[in-house]
């Protein structure tokens, strides 16, 4: 679920058949459904994460289980020292906490094949999937 516009959400559920993007909703079918929460990798981007897992947290969304957040690159290189301590403070209150690199093709609006992503990009889509699998079969939703 994409916790702001353009955060990446189309882009990741694209590469996975088992996933669909959520339209920045949470499931409207909340019983058994598990959510993995996209932001960007900027201020706005982490406090939208951050009201989102706050909701969740707060036990007022029944059935949905939260494995984790996806935080996609909003730019080549490598993060201020501030967004990238802001991330891990938002990433504490979800069960994990991956990061996305930067994708130059999604950035001209290329459909990027799993197989062509960098090896870092497919490592997280793979933790993404197990993690997201595991949290549907084994744990209680909040």
């Amino acid at each position: 679920m994409g916790v702001h516009g353009g955060a990446g959400e189309s882009s990741l559920a694209r590469l996975d058949k088992h996933t669909r993007a959520a339209e920045h909703h949470w499931p409207q079918t909340a019983a058994g459904s598990t959510v993995v929460l996209v932001a960007r990798s900027n201020m706005r981007g982490l406090r939208a994460a951050q009201r989102a897992a706050t909701e969740w947290a707060s036990g007022s969304l029944p059935g949905i289980r939260v494995a984790g957040l996806v935080v996609m690159a909003d730019a080549p290189g490598r993060l201020p020292k501030e967004i990238r301590e802001f991330a891990r403070v938002v990433g504490g209150g979800v069960p994990h906490l991956w990061n996305v690199p930067w994708v130059e093709g999604w950035r001209l609006g290329h459909e990027v094949p799993q197989e062509l992503l960098p090896k870092d990009m497919r490592t997280v889509l793979e933790q993404v999937r197990i993690t997201a699998t595991t949290t549907t079969a084994g744990f209680p939703a909040k």
